[in-house]
């Protein structure tokens, strides 16, 4: 096999992005759209009865004035008073119906992207989570989605509404006077031109600001996680100093961004008075010359009206169009991803009777950083195996390439003598169970922490789990909690140790009876005796079982029925545990 390491770092800083033109607008929002159509259907009708009876509203008022007003008819003008009212009804209800059916849209659309975010987040690989920070991801799956529904529950309508009523107001002017009409639209054409050239820099500095505010989130997460230690070691002017560089990027990233989306108005808002303006004078001088009534030039003004103020309603619209297609963008970074540890149909065979085998494995990470280099290795069925080294030496990475946490990028890993890809990751999480340095629990209690993911044991009763747990002999582990099964779990509070958190991943794993059992650094933050327990534990495993582990404390290992000793690109069998100890001590100076 050679399979090239995968860069999985999304970008976080802006991009030269392709201008945000209408057709790639279309294409781009059009799939999050697709279950939508009939309620987008509704609106759609709903906003263009909307926009018709305020088209009319100009031609009835026009009337009014040049058929009854002028010829003191009360009783026509009472009529088109009349009528205008119906027609300003219909324009409430349609446009009422049209925000309660956008809304529920982008409700919906928000609620389908997060799903198919965090689905997303879970297919891809442990090397995707190493090169991205957990802040810049949050804000991915917060902000930029809520952008998305901000666009379609309230920005979408009024944006093909605007242009509706623009097209209609512009069709009406031309209609009643070619002349005037043209003369009118002059304006627009100008602002088309502006719009066109400036679209592709608001949307980049919207993702810049985008990307700022990722990067800030991230930064804040980063030193809440690490709290501690920046207090520990009086190191808060640090926390400020890293907090206020991010703080200030996303400042003039955000004032940027501000700028460019509010650049449109004052165009497009001089476009509509020099519209107004043209108007009110080429009119005046039609009515001289007696080609134009009072009337017409009121509707005319009107319609100038429903024409620009669409239009610069439209400004601030077109800005969130550029700031949703730039939200959509950084969703997409990480939707276009795609697993590069998929499971495989292999007729390879390793070595059937061993439980796990490394050929010729090499593995390096994407930065080009070689930690393997033509490796093999055996591990047979219920031995004990320990992996020392120095730090940086490779044993967590190899730890790792056992259970398939990453692929080597050469060779092959042979689970009981098939290539360890062709397992499902259910088919290998039965057979390989691992304790990390860092155990993650969730939130609710030991007994839901111990039991997650295990369906053979998740839904007995309280007494029959305690059977189960004699039978493990970790009943005297579960002794070490307060409350027992029931004790309260925080994985961001402090209700727990580190070493508690350890004892719980320890059952969590040892419960599902793995064939084979990763301990790294397991017992580092344990204590001597609740050590000596993990180990009798461990002491009681089924025969078959297959141990390897990773510790500094020597005393640890003394037991292994092999020791490894990995550095140096290679991984090396030490013999007596008296040479493990040379072989260590030897790589802790050369490092």
């Amino acid at each position: 096999m050679n399979n090239e390491p995968t860069t999985y770092r999304l970008p976080t800083e802006n991009t030269e992005a392709e201008k945000g033109t209408l057709a790639r607008a279309w294409k781009s929002l059009a799939p999050l759209m697709a279950a939508e159509k009939g309620n987008i259907a509704i609106a759609m009708i709903a906003m263009l009865f909307s926009s018709v009876a305020t088209l009319l509203t100009p031609v009835i008022i026009g009337r009014a004035v040049d058929q009854y007003i002028t010829h003191g008819d009360f009783r026509g003008v009472l009529i088109s008073a009349l009528v205008l009212f119906v027609t300003y009804l219909l324009a409430l209800f349609t446009g009422f119906t049209q925000i309660q059916r956008m809304g529920g849209v982008g409700r919906r659309i928000l609620f389908k992207l997060r799903n198919e975010l965090f689905t997303k987040l879970q297919e891809l690989p442990i090397a995707f989570f190493n090169q991205n920070k957990a802040g810049d991801l949050i804000s991915r799956i917060n902000n930029d989605t809520d952008k998305l529904n901000q666009f379609f529950s309230q920005a979408l309508m009024q944006f093909v509404g605007n242009a509706f009523m623009i097209a209609g107001a512009g069709i009406f002017l031309v209609a009643l006077n070619w002349k005037l009409g043209l003369a009118a639209l002059v304006p627009a054409l100008g602002v088309l031109v502006i719009t066109q050239l400036i679209s592709g820099w608001v949307k980049r500095k919207n993702r810049a600001s985008l990307q700022s505010l990722g990067s800030m989130s991230a930064e804040i997460q980063e030193s809440l996680d690490n709290f501690k230690v920046i207090v520990a070691f009086n190191r808060l002017d640090y926390f400020r100093t890293k907090f206020k560089e991010a703080n200030d990027r996303n400042y003039v990233a955000s004032v940027n961004a501000g700028i460019a989306s509010n650049i449109f108005n004052p165009i497009y808002s001089f476009a509509s008075n020099l519209g107004q303006l043209i108007v009110l004078a080429y009119g005046i001088y039609l009515i001289v010359q007696g080609q134009l009534t009072v009337g017409l030039l009121i509707g005319y003004v009107l319609y100038v009206l429903n024409f620009y103020n669409p239009l610069r309603q439209l400004a601030t619209v077109w800005s969130s169009l550029q700031l949703a297609l730039a939200s959509l963008d950084r969703i997409q970074d990480v939707l276009s991803l795609s697993n590069n540890m998929p499971v495989i149909e292999s007729e390879e065979k390793g070595d059937e009777k061993m439980l796990l085998e490394f050929k010729d494995v090499s593995f390096r990470y994407p930065e080009g950083k070689s930690v393997l280099k033509h490796v093999n290795l055996h591990l047979e069925q219920g031995k004990t195996y320990a992996l020392v080294g120095p730090t940086g030496g490779g044993k967590t990475t190899t730890a790792s390439l056992m259970a398939r946490l990453y692929d080597p990028t050469e060779g092959t890993v042979y689970l009981k003598g098939k290539d360890i890809r062709s397992y499902s990751a259910q088919d290998r999480a039965k057979v390989i169970g691992f304790i990390l340095q860092e155990p993650f629990l969730f939130s609710g209690t030991v007994r839901d922490n111990i039991l997650y993911g295990n369906d053979k044991y998740k839904d007995l009763s309280g007494d029959a789990l305690e059977e189960v747990l004699n039978h493990a002999h970790l009943n005297k582990l579960v002794g070490r909690f307060d409350d027992g099964l029931a004790t309260k779990v925080s994985p961001t509070g402090t209700t727990m140790s580190l070493g508690q958190k350890q004892l719980v991943a320890f059952m969590r794993a040892v419960l599902r009876e793995p064939e084979l059992l990763i301990l790294d650094e397991a017992t580092a933050n344990i204590d001597t005796v609740t050590e000596e327990l993990l180990e009798e534990t461990l002491a009681l495993l089924p025969s078959t079982t297959t141990k390897v582990i990773i510790a500094h404390r020597l005393n640890t290992i003394e037991s292994a029925d092999e020791i490894f000793f990995v550095n140096g690109e290679s991984i090396t069998e030490a013999g007596s545990f008296d040479h493990a100890v040379e072989m260590l001590m030897h790589g802790k100076r050369q490092s």
